[in-house]
This record gives C-alpha cells, structure tokens and sequence, in this order.
C-alpha cells in the first residue's frame, strides 16, 4: 500500500468519524431538549399535586382513629 493510499483511507475514516461525531452531537442536543422539556412538566405536576393536597388537607400521618374505636 502506497503513501497516497494510505492518506486517503485516512482521509475517508476521518471524513466517517466527522459525521458520525456530529450524528451523535446531534442526537444528544435533542435528547437534552426533551429531557428539559419532562423535567419542566414534571415540575408542573408536582406544584399541581401539592396544591390539590393543601386543597384536599392533604394526608395526616398522625391521624385520629375512626369515631368507632
């Protein structure tokens, strides 16, 4: 295998190694995306949540027995 052959399997790899970095760089910001967006909802749900508690009074831990005992 020649020098110039050589060169251009190595010039071929990079060019390969080029675009699969950026594919994955790619996919990576557009998971990061959708990861802000559920982090974002998931924020909503748990104020929700806790402002259907307060509402409802929540649950006591300590709660009184039934009037039956």
């Amino acid at each position: 295998m020649d020098i110039q052959a050589r060169v251009d399997d190595l010039e071929s790899r990079l060019a390969f190694q080029d675009d699969t970095i950026q594919t994955l760089s790619d996919v990576i910001a557009s998971q990061q995306r959708v990861i802000a967006r559920l982090e974002r909802q998931m924020e909503l749900l748990l104020r929700r949540q806790e402002e259907i508690l307060s509402r409802v009074g929540g649950v006591d831990e300590e709660e009184a027995p039934p009037p039956h005992y």
